[in-house]
């Protein structure tokens, strides 16, 4: 395996990328989440607000005019996790900014032979694998340019993205059953 770099050496790719970026996220919980004042309010009960000016939000929607997409697959348990709610819960803001956000059932991502691993994808050419430990926190990334491991990566996206439903629709159904 190649070294370990900081997610920030690879932060550029945001802001850079011509047409897509995707991400699939296989967590059930992501540490980062849970320390922030948004998932303790939700964990109490309180929906979170959609945070249009979040400099997410800002490039999402700065992308989204350029002509250039967000794609993400959650990958979600069931039930799903507090940190799987969560996240649902707050995808809201990040679609409105224009990002498609979808959720497909861990059974079915495992039946399909998905990466087990978080990645982003930019412009079908540029993988970024996440290294995550078991307290759900980000220990590093892996820049890969592979031709096979990409195009293994662009399959995985193309069959998760068909196989997913958008999150809101998912989330509704979550909710109702709580």
């Amino acid at each position: 395996m190649p070294p370990l770099i900081l997610f920030e050496e690879i932060a550029h790719h945001f802001a850079e990328f011509q047409h897509t970026a995707f991400r699939l996220e296989t967590r059930r919980g992501y540490a980062t989440d849970r320390a922030g004042a948004r998932f303790q309010a939700f964990m109490q009960g309180k929906d979170p607000a959609p945070e249009p000016g979040h400099p997410w939000n800002v490039n999402v929607r700065a992308k989204a005019e350029q002509g250039a997409r967000f794609s993400r697959v959650r990958i979600v348990d069931d039930p799903p996790t507090d940190g799987q709610r969560f996240l649902m819960a707050t995808a809201a803001g990040n679609v409105e900014a224009g990002e498609d956000i979808r959720v497909l059932p861990r059974a079915a991502a495992v039946r399909m032979g998905l990466p087990d691993f978080d990645l982003w994808l930019f412009d079908s050419r540029t993988l970024v694998r996440m290294h995550i430990d078991d307290t759900d926190t980000t220990t590093g990334v892996e820049l890969i340019e592979d031709a096979g491991e990409v195009l293994a990566a662009c399959r995985a996206r193309d069959a998760a993205l068909a196989a997913a439903r958008p999150s809101a629709e998912v989330w509704t159904r979550v909710r109702s059953a709580v």
